[in-house]
């Protein structure tokens, strides 16, 4: 979740993922980005691509990053009958929506604090079982959902419902500048990719490439990453001295502190990693305190300073 002051690249910083992420194996005419190694999955019974039970084809394509407007249908997010088979053919089919086009991929909400709240129930639904179930105009499907939830927006024009602020696993706020110098180097990249977005992208891809390899390489160490007994037993005092409610805050730690040593090149999580991301993890899942003034940044810093002090 990136929430902060309008104007600030939110939007530009979450569709710009795309281009820095690994790209990926998908079965060749599959409208579920089905992965070509796994089994075959629920799909198949939808796809025409899976339904002989094998995969005769695959292709590399980038990972999707799908927007979801705030102005989406239901039917356009979960998909609904194929209008045009039907009426041509005479034949009952679905027609996937935009949570199929997101599965394995990241599914990207601008403004989620407006998002409507038939639209929010949904989507807790799907991110709880990660598939995406459909009965309707005689349709019973259902076919799988895996994405990362994205959302941006600015917490002056209302706030996220607890039950959706609890799904995302981190939290990242996002200021205006106050360097003057900052200021004029963003000024002049905007400036630069406005006048020829072709010699920007050239200008940058090096660098992009190094971000997209860094991150494979990470992906391909993660699962050899040692969490010790002690760093658990920190990440579990850490949340009990925030008050974080439940488990979420616990497993989001665990997860982003291994990916955060493995970024690094490490062979264990130490105390550095979980520095490093108990902010993001934890901020957004602190009650609110009317006898504590301290923004709930400051709130996690200090429970970090408790904990690792002892």
């Amino acid at each position: 979740m990136v929430f902060g002051d309008r104007g600030t690249g939110k939007s530009t910083a979450v569709r710009s993922l795309a281009s820095l992420l690994p790209h990926m194996q998908v079965v060749t005419g599959c409208k579920f980005n089905c992965d070509p190694g796994s089994p075959v999955e629920t799909c198949a019974d939808v796809c025409d691509a899976r339904r002989d039970k094998h995969c005769p084809t695959h292709k590399t394509v980038p990972v999707p990053v799908v927007d979801l407007p705030l102005g989406a249908t239901e039917d356009r997010v979960v998909g609904a009958l194929d209008l045009e088979r039907a009426l041509t053919r005479g034949e009952k089919a679905f027609e996937p929506g935009l949570l199929a086009r997101a599965h394995r991929g990241f599914l990207y909400i601008d403004e989620v604090n407006l998002l409507e709240d038939h639209l929010v129930d949904l989507l807790l639904d799907v991110a709880a079982s990660g598939e995406n179930i459909v009965e309707r105009e005689g349709l019973s499907v259902r076919h799988p959902a895996r994405f990362v939830l994205v959302g941006s927006g600015n917490p002056e024009e209302g706030e996220l419902r607890p039950q959706l602020l609890d799904r995302f696993g981190l939290s990242v706020d996002v200021r205006t500048p106050g360097n003057l110098a900052d200021r004029v180097e963003i000024l002049k990249r905007c400036d630069a990719f406005e006048r020829d977005p072709e010699a920007f992208d050239a200008l940058w891809r090096n660098e992009n490439e190094s971000a997209s390899a860094l991150i494979a390489a990470a992906r391909e160490r993660l699962g050899e990453v040692a969490v010790s007994d002690d760093a658990l037993e920190a990440m579990s005092r850490l949340c009990m001295a925030t008050g974080a409610d439940g488990l979420r805050g616990e497993l989001t730690l665990l997860r982003a502190s291994r990916a955060a040593a493995a970024l690094a090149g490490d062979e264990a999580v130490g105390d550095a990693h979980i520095r490093r991301v108990a902010a993001m993890a934890l901020r957004h899942r602190l009650r609110r305190n009317p006898l504590d003034e301290s923004g709930s940044t400051a709130r996690v810093e200090r429970a970090l300073g408790e904990v690792f002090a002892s």
